[in-house]
């Protein structure tokens, strides 16, 4: 069941990136069609531009993700990727049918999730972070993983949101991605090596990053750190 269990988790992940590589190639960077409003913010050296396509979305909404744009985005930078784009565009998509997704530049959220769910407000730190990542491929479960990671450090109102990391269990998989791996992520600064998580997403974005990366930082392979992890999951 592990296996299948694991198997399921990385398809899932594919799958999820070739819907975005779909939609991408089909107007995923129109901001002329069916627009109900669009603004430009400047702050410093980044811009914002937000385009809201839905009819009835909360201007209070929309001026709490502008915010969480300039709280978060340009620190992220700072951290881990100086040469992040300068220009970023967001668009309140109702024909988007997930919570939000990233491509390239371009992120599209989705109204509906909002409505059900308004306080998850770090669903924009989560997406900006992609944009800071601008990995060409790679592991799937890092790229999630380190997302969450960056929106459990840096979020602005997770407690809000309801939105935490989850207990251990062992039947978990540093695979399994988004929160899962990313309380990993955590434990592994704590425990492993502070700092790895920058080294890690550097050497993803370099296309540098392989198996032996962990050995060469902590003198252990993956798996074993995991297992050090699972007989002491604290964090």
């Amino acid at each position: 069941m592990k296996k299948i269990y694991k198997t399921l988790a990385v398809s899932c992940l594919l799958l999820a990136g070739l819907s975005v590589h779909a939609q991408r190639n089909n107007g995923w960077r129109d901001i002329e069609t069916g627009v109900v409003s669009k603004d430009s913010v400047t702050r410093g050296e980044y811009t914002l531009i937000f385009v809201n396509k839905s009819e009835g979305f909360s201007p209070a909404l929309k001026e709490r993700m502008i915010e969480t744009f300039f709280t978060v985005y340009p620190e992220q930078a700072k951290i881990y990727n100086p040469k992040t784009a300068k220009k970023v565009t967001f668009i309140i998509n109702p024909k988007y049918d997930g919570v939000a997704a990233t491509a390239g530049t371009y992120v599209h959220y989705n109204p509906g999730w909002f409505d059900k769910n308004p306080g998850d407000i770090d669903v924009v730190t989560h997406e900006v972070m992609h944009i800071i990542q601008s990995y060409r491929g790679g592991e799937g479960w890092i790229t999630e993983g380190i997302a969450d990671y960056v929106r459990a450090t840096m979020g602005v109102d997770n407690e809000g949101a309801g939105w935490s990391m989850p207990a251990f269990k062992p039947e978990h998989s540093y695979k399994n991605a988004y929160r899962i791996t990313a309380r990993f992520f955590i434990w592994l600064e704590k425990n492993a090596k502070s700092g790895i998580i920058v080294k890690l997403d550097s050497a993803m974005r370099s296309k540098t990053y392989t198996d032996e990366f962990w050995k060469t930082e902590t003198g252990k392979t993956v798996d074993e750190l995991w297992a050090e992890y699972a007989k002491n999951p604290v964090i």
